[in-house]
Order: C-alpha cells, then structure tokens, then sequence
C-alpha cells in the first residue's frame, strides 16, 4: 500500500512499543485468572508459569525474528502464507481474528462488571457498550492515540506489579511490619504438588493463555517508527520482563497465603488477598480499581490486534476489500468496526443466552486456539529460516534449528495433553469446527476462482 491518506501512519514511538508488549499480556490473566491455576496445581503452579513463560519467550524470539525482517500488519498470518502457502495464512489471520473478537466480548463485559462496584448501579448491559464504544473510538482516532492510551494504562500495571513484587520480597524477608513467613507455605498444605503434576500440566493451557497478547506488538511492527529495531527489543525484553513478573508475583501469593485459600472463583482477586496478608487496608477496593485498568488495556488492544489482523486479510482478498480502507488520519476504520461490531453481538446473545457458560466456552476455546497458533509460528520460523541468508538477520532464535524443533516438540505435546484431558471435548470439538469450517470457506473461496493478489514477501510493504 503505497504511503499517504490511504496507508498506515508510523505513529508509534519506543515507549509504545514497550508498553503495547507488556500491556497486552498483563490482564485478568494475572490479576484474576492465576486464581484457578493456583486452585489445580497448588504452589507447583509457580512451575507451570515458569514453564508456559519459557515456551512463551522461545515462541516470541522466533516471532521476532520474522517480524524484525518482515515488518507487515499481518504478522505470524503472514508468516504462515508465506511459510505453508495461502491457506495458512487465511486458516491462521481469521483464527486470530476470531480469538481477538472473543477477548474484546469478553473483556467488555468483565470490564463492565468491574465498573458496577465503582459505580454502585451500573448495570452491566448498558456499562460494557460503553466502555466498547469509549475504546473503539480512541482506536478510530489514530494510532498515536491508542498507543498513547496503552502507554497510561500498562504503566498503571507495571507500577502495581512492581510494588506489590517489592511488598512482598520485604514482608516474605521479614522486613516488613508481621512478616517474616519465609516460603513454607510452599509446602506446608499437601506438598509443593498437592494435586499431582498431571494437575500442573493441565493448567498450562490457561497458563499459555495468560501469556497471550505479546505478540500484538509485532501487528504492531508496521506502524513502528523503527520496526526492525523496536520489534527486535520489544520482543525480547519486554517477555523477559513480564515473565519476572508473572513467576515473581505467583511466588509471592502462594508464599504468603495457603494455596487452598487462595480465590478461584474467577471474580476476586488473588492479589487482593495476598495484599490484606500485607496488613494493607482497602486491598479490595484497590485491586478491582487494577483489575479494571487491567482489563481495558487488554480490551484496547484487542480492538487494535483484531483491526489490523483483519485489515492485512482484506488487503490480500481474503476479506472484503472495504475492510482494507485506512481513512485520512492513517486508521483502518472499517475492521475496527466490525471486530467491535461482532464483539458487540457476541455480548448481546451471551446475555440473552447464558453469559458465564458462553464467555466460558469461549475462553477455554481461546486457550486451546493459542497453543494452534504457537505451532503456525514456530513451523513458519523453521521453513522461512531455511528460505533466509542468517546474515541478513537482525534477530535470530536462539539455538536454531535444535531449539527451534524444541519448542515445536513441545507445543504438540501440550497441544495433545490438552485435548485428551477430561472435560475438554466439547471445547476441542468447538476449535475442530472452527479450523474446519474457515478450511472450507477457503477452500470455497478458491474453487469461485476470485482474483487474489499473490503472496509477496513482507519485505515490499511500506
């Protein structure tokens, strides 16, 4: 697309681009979610972070490798065309798309559910529209107003994180007021593995769930004053630094409350009570003030991730070509309409149908449709590798190909003790159908024989 009105403006700055990778994996996932994963593995959860967190930088490194050589919008859809031929990249873009769409339903309602205890009488079906509406329009604005409006909020959430990490190293050390309590919670309550670690294997899928988001910032690469330089250090560091803080904060709440009685519920969160252990009054109301923040930058982001992932389709004729349109102030304003269009519906029909039982469905779908998306990556870093001169590469995956065919082993063994594990079927029959069912709308699309620009290298796009 060539430069002026009608193409992406390169609007986002470095702190941007620091605050977009570590803004788009810091949500509920941390702040709420890391309950239930606490509540299956016990203390051993710490493992299951640290392990999905490794898995996570080793799939981020590869990402970063094509992204730092090939900055596009369409990002690991790219890849994948490019890698394994157009159907993966429709099979991979519209998956993403279809998981953005999800977190976008779904951080509106938990949003709005959070905004109902700030606001005593808010009710959720009005409260989620308009948080939706608030974000889609600073996402309509520019792209300097979303990432200006990601930088506020995850800096919000750094600066919680790091505090509560600080709080807790001094009161574990007995350095602040009651405190001294060591680690042997870890292992004073059934063990370090109380349910076993089959239980800390099965809690992976949620775990590399939680994770998720980081890769926003190689979308993101495009519209980067530097995208070579920024998405080499932003995919790096920045998952580096939200592994510390993943690992580092469940450590501390399991260290400092009992695992079994740490809240699982999904509502309350973990931090909280680790925070009223601290002897700090209101942690409450502070921490659903967090979780709120917490969640509207997800729910920024996700309106921004979808977007362009839909734009990048459109501009390859796998999707409306009206969808591709980038109005004058550089924004691709059609697919922010309709991934928060489609978002909105999805709200409406849960609230008519059943609100936890779909978002349910739809999160667990997400998780299983992450770990798919991982292995799209890691195959296209290995087949695009072997296509590359390694000069040329601003960044290289560590170890490869040995390290790179490691982290491959590893997503299909997570991959298939997910789906084998009890309860999971009609999960993994939904993602089944989904895959299945994008397969034969491109299977469709091609036989009508409609004209498609042909695959290019990333390399050409501006």
């Amino acid at each position: 697309m060539a430069q002026g009105e009608t193409a992406l403006r390169r609007g986002l700055r470095r702190r941007h681009m620091t605050m977009i990778g570590i803004g788009g994996v810091i949500g509920a996932g941390l702040f709420v979610s890391s309950g239930s994963v606490i509540a299956m593995a016990g203390p051993a959860s710490v493992v299951a972070y640290a392990v999905g967190g490794v898995i996570v930088v080793l799939v981020m490194r590869m990402l970063g490798e094509m992204a730092a050589a090939h900055p596009t919008t369409g990002s690991f859809s790219r890849y994948a065309e490019l890698a394994l031929g157009r159907w993966a990249g429709f099979l991979v873009g519209w998956g993403y798309w279809y998981f953005a769409v999800a977190v976008i339903a779904f951080e509106s309602v938990a949003g709005a559910r959070l905004a109902s205890g700030v606001v005593p009488g808010l009710p959720v079906w009005l409260g989620a529209p308009v948080l939706l509406a608030v974000l889609t329009v600073a996402n309509l604005v520019s792209v300097r107003v979303f990432g200006e409006t990601e930088f506020w909020l995850a800096s919000v959430k750094v600066i919680v994180v790091v505090a509560f990490l600080a709080a807790g190293a001094l009161y574990l050390t007995g350095l602040w007021p009651h405190g001294g309590a060591g680690l042997s919670a870890l292992t004073e309550h059934g063990g370090f593995a109380p349910n076993g670690w089959a239980a800390v294997l099965a809690a992976l899928v949620t775990v590399v769930f939680s994770y998720f988001g980081a890769e926003i910032v190689t979308i993101a690469a495009a519209e980067s004053a530097e995208p070579a330089r920024e998405v080499a250090r932003a995919t790096v560091r920045v998952v580096w630094r939200v592994l510390v803080f993943y690992v580092g904060s469940i450590l501390l709440i399991v260290a400092v409350v009992p695992w079994n009685r740490v809240p699982a519920n999904g509502e309350d969160s973990p931090f909280a009570t680790a925070i009223e252990a601290f002897g700090v009054p209101g942690a409450s109301g502070l921490m659903t003030a967090v979780v709120l923040v917490a969640v509207l930058s997800i729910l920024n982001a996700g309106i921004y991730g979808s977007s362009r992932m839909l734009m990048s389709l459109a501009e390859r004729g796998d999707a409306p070509a009206v969808l591709a349109r980038v109005r004058p102030s550089g924004v691709p304003a059609p697919a922010i309409l309709a991934g928060s269009g489609l978002a909105l519906v999805v709200v409406a029909v849960a609230g008519l149908v059943s609100p936890d039982e779909i978002f349910a469905f739809l999160l667990n779908a997400s998780g299983l449709l992450t770990l798919v998306l991982y292995l799209f990556i890691a195959v296209s870093q290995l087949r695009l590798r072997a296509r590359t001169d390694p000069e040329t590469l601003q960044v290289r995956m560590w170890g490869h190909p040995w390290l790179s065919w490691t982290v491959l082993v590893l997503l299909g063994a997570a991959l298939l003790a997910v789906s084998v594990s009890p309860g999971v079927g009609p999960v993994v029959l939904g993602v089944g159908v989904i895959l299945a069912v994008t397969l034969l709308a491109y299977t469709v699309r091609a036989r009508l024989g409609r004209t498609v620009p042909p695959v290019t290298d990333p390399l050409e796009v501006p």
